[in-house]
């Protein structure tokens, strides 16, 4: 066998990469997905460029959904200029032909890994989530048969008791990212693994949230202003990370979502998760004229 009989003549490939048969799957898929907000579609995941478990359902929801005019911010952990990010970002841009960007006010589609930009997102902006795992009920209900009929009886009573256990055994519920979140009062999703600080952005926000697992082949929403209720019980209310005191050491901005950093003598220093956000207030801290975006949270509360 010869090396020429493995391959196949150049030939342009489609828009996006992706064939026009995947991608109007996709698009029906994502219209199913807002009709029912917050239900698990499936559909059929087809392959990318990239190993599955690192953002192959974020990405082809982001290729299905490309447009010439597009402006296209990816981020990796709240980070722009990760190896992940950046390599998704050019490809997206090469695949598409659009603009890269950095700055979430100026981006009209923005793929996300674990995290939700600081900065409201408008109308016109569509949020797209990677998600490892998009099933809530996987801890309590490893099969996924007797799970779907659980969600089709709504009925999450073995969540609310994990969640009432750890109240017992620790004082407080540690459920940190991937919190269990009800949408719309009818379907429970787990809000891909962002932390409980960005949950509430998901509620009653101005933009389109699609949540995308290629490995899981399932794709769910959140339509703009719709209803995301973190799951608590009416006596114990839902607390996000207390960040609130914390000092970015190099913007030097405070009340929003850290990363903490160990140093050596034991010490932390705490950089700002969103790091464009952290480079817009450094270059406007040495004079440069920088728009900044309206924020979700204000000294570690939320604005509304």
């Amino acid at each position: 066998m010869k090396l020429s009989e493995l391959t196949r003549p150049w030939s342009a490939f489609s828009y996006g990469f992706l064939d026009e048969s995947a991608k109007r799957e996709i698009r029906r898929r994502i219209l199913k997905a807002i009709a029912v907000p917050g239900y698990q579609v499936p559909y059929a995941s087809r392959e990318v460029p990239i190993a599955r478990g690192w953002g192959t359902g974020g990405l082809q929801v982001t290729l299905t959904l490309l447009k010439p005019d597009a402006v296209v911010k990816v981020i990796d952990q709240g980070a722009d200029d990760s190896v992940n990010a950046s390599s998704i970002r050019k490809f997206v841009s090469r695949v598409g032909g659009t603009v890269e960007t950095g700055d979430t006010t100026q981006a009209t589609l923005i793929q996300s890994r674990h995290r939700i930009p600081e900065e409201k997102l408008r109308e016109d902006q569509i949020l797209v989530l990677q998600v490892p795992n998009p099933e809530p009920l996987r801890p309590v209900q490893p099969d996924m048969s007797v799970a779907r009929e659980m969600h089709a009886d709504a009925d999450y009573g073995q969540l609310w008791l994990i969640l009432y256990e750890q109240l017992v055994r620790s004082g407080r519920i540690m459920q940190g990212a991937s919190y269990p979140s009800m949408v719309n009062g009818r379907h429970v999703m787990t809000p891909s693994p962002i932390p409980r600080w960005d949950v509430p952005k998901l509620n009653r926000a101005d933009h389109l949230t699609i949540l995308s697992a290629g490995r899981e082949k399932r794709i769910y929403a959140v339509p703009p202003y719709t209803s995301v209720e973190p799951l608590v019980f009416d006596d114990v209310p839902y607390r996000v990370e207390d960040h609130q005191d914390k000092t970015c050491w190099r913007s030097g901005v405070r009340g929003f979502f850290m990363n903490e950093l160990p140093q050596e003598d034991g010490s932390s220093l705490y950089e700002l998760s969103d790091s464009h956000f952290g480079i817009k207030h450094i270059r406007k801290a040495a004079g440069e004229a920088v728009s900044i975006g309206e924020t979700w949270y204000r000294n570690g509360r939320m604005a509304r």
